[in-house]
Parts: structure tokens; sequence; C-alpha cells
């Protein structure tokens, strides 16, 4: 629960500020709203439904759980269970409860993080409804592949903490739903300042120390294992976050270090080591970190210039790369390094302890495996969010007009985030929304003074 809480505090407040203080002042409201609109929704539909299809008993094969609800006593008290991981680790020791919670912290940040691919014209209610039908559709399907003992953990694939499940998914949906929705206004694009860094710096920072419950509760249990995913997430992001800097310094285009690109950097490490945190050394966890981050480092000054679709699609804050390629870099990257040295669960008994190794270890089928469990989940969640959307847009417009999109919260909401800085009324032409009006004799009372003695 203590993790959990560490992940929850991830999207409210951290994902809240740090999208918040990126975009525009018109826009800082509608940032927040969607934060915390999205984790209520999430929790909503993830005791009532969507828990037990992505940790439950199998419904479709292997590909989905069976939609039930967690609401009652045995879904808070009784033993933590996933049905088809019995046996093949340690029994829980902990409430179904807890399962159920810290889990949702897991589902409710993905929809959270691709909000910067649609913010500054996705209209609000249809955010309403694409939230709940996503978490249903996609990510639940995404977790009982993977985490909930489906196709893809049945074949052997890796994914510690959700580089493909969270962050892959958020990135490819994110840019999906951005070439549906259609872009932002022109000049929003032109002019897309962030509104204040100190947030960001806010946010950035909960985000990293975060993630020490993100990676560090996914073993399930406190011991080895949760200490080096905690050690080699840090490592890895430090290392990322230089990398960028760095990068920016010699090769960026004017040549400086910002905060911004440094914040990128710190993302592309954290995301990278996701899904590999608790299976490589400390030593993979340096190679993920600079390695992902030059990667993505590199597309990100190169794709959305010169190929198609990503020079056509507006993602606002560059989802798919810092969370959709640093997702798929790190998950690889795990099929090549993942130690067979480093012990996830130890063995009871006759049992053997539990370990992983990747094609440097002598197992080059692991990357093979998490490539197609990558391709799976690309293509299920372009196709889902996708069609979701098309089947809203069949009823309401996804976008808010122009003249909403124009104005901004104070349309939206009826709120601003900095009401001392707004004009009380609309300026005269050639005047300077909140700057006051200048005073005709000013000039005469200057002299005037002057002359006083």
């Amino acid at each position: 629960m203590t993790a959990a809480t560490l992940v929850g505090l991830m999207s409210i407040p951290a994902l809240a500020v740090l999208y918040g203080g990126i975009v525009q002042r018109k826009w800082a409201v509608n940032t927040m709203m969607m934060v915390f609109s999205a984790f209520c929704l999430t929790l909503i539909v993830w005791v009532l439904w969507a828990f037990k299809m992505g940790f439950g008993s199998p419904m479709i094969s292997t590909f989905v759980g069976r939609p039930e609800t967690v609401v009652g006593p045995a879904g808070e008290q009784a033993q933590a269970n996933i049905p088809l991981l019995n046996g093949l680790m340690p029994k829980f020791r902990f409430p179904e409860g807890s399962l159920v919670y810290f889990q949702f912290v897991f589902a409710a940040i993905t929809p959270i993080l691709f909000i910067g691919s649609v913010i500054g014209r996705i209209k609000f209610k249809v955010w309403l409804i694409f939230v709940p039908l996503w978490i249903t559709f996609a990510y639940a399907v995404n977790a009982f592949l993977l985490w909930g003992g489906g196709f893809w953990a049945q074949k052997g694939a890796l994914d510690f903490s959700g580089g493909y499940v969270i962050h892959l998914a958020a990135g490819v949906s994110g840019f999906v739903a951005a070439a549906v929705v259609g872009p932002r206004l022109q000049r929003d694009r032109e002019k897309a300042v962030p509104n204040n860094l100190l947030f960001v710096a806010v946010g950035a920072g909960i985000l990293w120390l975060g993630w020490n419950g993100f990676n560090g509760g996914d073993p399930y249990f406190a011991g080895a294992d949760a200490t080096a995913a905690i050690v080699n997430t840090n490592l890895a992001t430090a290392c990322a976050m230089m990398t960028w800097i760095i990068m920016d310094m010699g090769f960026g285009k004017e040549r400086k270090a910002t905060f911004l690109g440094g914040v990128n950097g710190m993302i592309c490490g954290l995301v990278g080591i996701t899904p590999a945190a608790g299976y490589v050394s400390g030593v993979g966890a340096i190679i993920i970190g600079v390695v992902t981050s030059a990667i993505v480092w590199a597309l990100f000054g190169y794709l959305p210039r010169k190929v198609w679709p990503f020079n056509k699609v507006d993602d606002a804050l560059g989802v798919v790369y810092t969370h959709g390629f640093a997702g798929l870099c790190g998950g690889l990257l795990v099929g090549l390094l993942a130690d067979p040295g480093m012990i996830v669960y130890l063995g009871i008994g006759k049992s053997p302890d539990v370990t992983t190794a990747g094609l440097f270890y002598g197992h080059p089928r692991q990357l093979l495996v998490q490539a197609g469990a990558a391709l799976t989940v690309i293509v299920w969640d372009g196709v889902v969010t996708f069609v979701i959307l098309r089947a809203i847009g069949l009823f309401t417009k996804l976008r808010e007009p122009d003249e909403v999109l124009a104005a901004g919260d104070i349309s939206l909401h009826g709120e601003v985030a900095y009401p001392m800085e707004e004009p009380e009324v609309e300026a005269p032409f050639g005047e300077i929304p909140g700057e006051p009006v200048p005073d005709p004799h000013h000039h005469q009372k200057v002299l005037t003074d002057e002359r006083s003695p």
C-alpha cells in the first residue's frame, strides 16, 4: 500500500503539475481536470470489472480475464491471488485489496500519460467517455497478456513494471488519439511555451521518486530484488538525464543545456528501466539509461521533421517518444541484458530460484519473445484506440471548436490557473491584455514634478 501510494503520487499531483506547467497558461486547468478525472474514472471501472479482466480467471483463452467486481468483503480482505500465476511464484501474504489498489494506480497513470498527446484540443466530455472504454478494452487486455498469466506471460515475456503494459501502450494510444482528434490551433503549436518551469520541476521530482514505488513495489515482496529495482531505476535515470543534457550541449540546435530537455532525458531513463528494473544488474541499468536516452533524443530531433506520419501528427508533448519509443527500447534491451545472477524470487524447498536471462547471457529467444509482445501491444492498442474514438465521434465531435480552443480554460471550465494575471475585460484593439492602460497625462505630470523644488 505504501508503494501504491508512491505510484498514485506520480499521477496526482506529479503529472498534473508536470503537464500543467509545460502547457500554455490557458490549458493548465484543463490539464489538471483531465488528470484527476482519469484517476477517478479508472478506479471506478477497475473495482467494478476491469481488475478481474487483467488479473482474474481466463474468459477468452489466454487473452483476457472474466469481468467481475471486487467491491465485496472478499475483494478487499481475502488473500490476494492471481489464478494463472499460482505455483509460479510465492503465495501472496497480503489481502486482495492491496493487490487491487496497487494495480489500480498503474492502470490510472497510463491514460494520464497520454493526455500529453491530445492536450489543447480534445473535448473534456469525450475524455470522460474515452477513459473507461480504453481501460476496459486496451489496458485490461495488456495486463492479462503480460502480468495476469496470459499468452505472452506464458511465453516468458518480461515486463517488470510496465514498459509495455503502460508506457508503450500510452505512447501508441496517445499518438493514434492525436491523429484521430486532430491538431491544436496553429498559433498554439507555434507558441507552445511552458507557463511555469518551477511547477515542472516539482512534478518531475515527485515523478522520479515516486518511481521507487513503481518499480520497487513490483516484486510484490520487500527483499533484495525490490532493492535492486530501486537502485537500478535511479541509476538508469541519472545516466539518461545526463546523456540528454550532454547531447543537447554537444549536438543540439543552440548547443545549450535546457531543463525541459533534462526532464525528457529523465523520463526516458525511468521508462527505459521500467521493463527491466529487477531483471538486470547495475551495468545493465547504466546501458539502458544511456542507450534509451540517446536513441529517443535522436528520434525526437529527426522524425517530426522528416518522417511520415510523425511529421503530420500533433503529439503535443511528444509522448510517443518519451514513453512509446523509450518503453520499446527498454523492453527490447531487457531481452539482451536480463542477468541470471539477479534472483527475482528465492526458491523454497526443492523449488529453484526464479531468474531470467537475455541474449547476452545465452538466451537469444528472449529477444524474439520481447519483440512479439511489443508488436502485440502496438497493434492492439492502436486499433482499440482508433475504434473507440471513431465510435465516440459518431455522436459528438472529438475536438473543441476553434473559438473555444482560442480561449482555453476560461471557456471550458470557467477557471484560470493564474487569475491575477487575466484581464477583467477584453482589451481594446492595440492594447496588451493584462497590461495597465497608459495614462495620457503621465508625461506632463513627470515634467511638472521634475520642475518642482
